[in-house]
């Protein structure tokens, strides 16, 4: 029985590959578990998901229909929920905040921005409606900008949320 196994090698060998594909089933679930930024549809079908981690920011850029100026809302990942922090932009126009309230500060930026800080309000139900003359630019990871319009098309209703996947 030199150039065969034996039943008993046979079944350990077999038990050993099960367990090494286990094991590698395993790790692979685990490095791609974790909390996502996730963009669906209005019927909650998936367009995409991007990894994110509490502290972690993103931002949503446009160009205002009215005033025709870029736009940027900045969100922030707090116990897995999303919060407006700040809004940056370049002129007043309609949906333009014109008063500061309590809590919030406006300052100038270098290049003649305003921005608009202290809001810290969750935003349970964030969605936005890609534009059909401009598009709208998702900005997370550190500055990875993704077109909304190339992702979901022009006039798609977009919902973000922060979900956590097992794979």
């Amino acid at each position: 029985m030199t150039d065969q196994l034996r039943p008993g090698k046979k079944a350990i060998l077999a038990a050993a590959a099960i367990t090494l594909l286990a094991v590698a089933a395993a790790f692979l679930v685990w490095s791609r578990s974790g909390w996502y930024l996730t963009l669906r549809d209005t019927n909650g079908e998936l367009y995409a998901r991007y990894p994110i981690q509490n502290g972690e920011w993103f931002s949503v850029e446009f160009i205002h229909s009215v005033n025709k100026s870029p736009l940027t809302d900045c969100y922030q990942i707090q116990d897995h929920q999303i919060y407006v922090e700040k809004t940056i932009y370049y002129g007043f126009g309609a949906g333009v905040q014109t008063e500061i309230e309590p809590g919030q500060e406006l300052t100038y930026g270098d290049d003649g921005s305003m921005i608009v800080t202290g809001f810290h309000k969750r935003m349970d139900h964030l969605q936005y409606i890609v534009g059909t003359v401009s598009d709208h630019w998702l900005v997370v990871n550190g500055g990875q900008q993704i077109s909304l319009r190339d992702l979901c098309g022009k006039n798609a209703v977009v919902s973000f949320h922060c979900e956590h996947f097992w794979f």
